[in-house]
């Protein structure tokens, strides 16, 4: 009897990782005002891009010292127009080698990332686990360290100034075939084997069963692989001299000068730039973290 009313009467033992409801709320509430903080900082400078590129360029002017004003006196498209109306800046042209090196590079990086990645994960070969970690050893080598070898290459190819020069030292990462063999490996082996029982070869499963399964990692590395290309600046400025062949990036940059400006230009192409990335991420975003999520699987 004692016991029973022992049990009964005994105080309820709080675990450590219970918390009081007010408790809760508290937190939830430090952790949104400092989420919409951060958001606030982040769209400011867009803010600023976006206010800038609707004011005319007297205002522009007059703005740059204490008479800044973040809502334009008066709306004005002539930034967006004058974009596309410069004989010595084809603004058009600049997007469309933008959208040619971009779009070819990301297919030839997905294709080759996706079959060596596959090869890697699935077939056995001498040296297999070797060349893997030698791929992945280029990984540490600084980018800047293969500036002078890639452009002598290219220069004894005759590609200098060429859309293949802008695409073919691009085409095959060590990043993708890393991300791509780390996804493979973690796809179920039965699958695969289940293909071939009822017939399929090699191809076919790599096709018709495996590929379809590796939609997220193909859409992270598509969305990282485009916004790399798309937003390089240093390798076009080496390869292209040719003001007809400029990327954005580069072209962007001849809009700044050493004694003037001009901003009205400047903020209306960097908003027009962002247009693309933000289609593809808002395409691909349902995908983007778990596809990311398998670099850390097995393997």
């Amino acid at each position: 009897m004692a016991t029973s009313f022992a049990k009964v009467n005994a105080p309820a033992v709080k675990m450590p990782g219970d918390t009081s409801p007010w408790v809760r709320t508290l937190f939830k509430v430090l952790a949104y005002t400092l989420l919409i903080g951060f958001t606030v900082i982040e769209f400011v400078p867009f803010i600023w891009a976006l206010s800038t590129s609707l004011k005319p360029e007297a205002e522009i002017n007059a703005g740059l010292g204490q008479n800044f004003t973040w809502l334009p006196k008066s709306l004005t498209l002539e930034s967006y127009t004058n974009l596309f109306s410069l004989d010595q800046a084809p603004f058009a042209r600049w997007y469309l080698n933008s959208a040619i090196v971009g779009v070819t590079t990301t297919l030839l990086t997905l294709f080759f990332a996706a079959t060596s990645g596959y090869a890697f994960a699935r077939i056995p070969f001498p040296g297999r686990d070797f060349i893997f970690l030698s791929i992945l050893g280029t990984m540490m080598i600084p980018g800047v360290i293969t500036i002078i070898p890639i452009y002598i290459l290219l220069g004894k190819l005759g590609l200098i100034n060429s859309y293949p020069g802008l695409i073919l030292p691009f085409m095959v990462t060590a990043f993708g075939i890393f991300l791509m063999r780390q996804f493979f490996v973690a796809i179920p082996l039965e699958l695969e084997e289940a293909a071939r029982v009822d017939g399929a070869n090699r191809f076919r499963t790599f096709w018709q069963v495996v590929m379809p399964l590796a939609r997220p990692a193909l859409s992270a590395l598509t969305i990282f692989t485009f916004m790399g290309r798309w937003n390089d600046f240093l390798m076009p400025l080496i390869i292209v001299n040719d003001k007809d062949l400029y990327t954005l990036p580069l072209g962007m940059a001849s809009f700044r000068g050493l004694y003037k400006t001009d901003w009205g230009l400047l903020m209306s192409g960097s908003l027009l730039i962002m247009i693309p990335i933000v289609i593809m991420y808002v395409f691909f975003q349902r995908y983007f973290i778990e596809g990311i999520s398998y670099t850390g699987l097995k393997g």
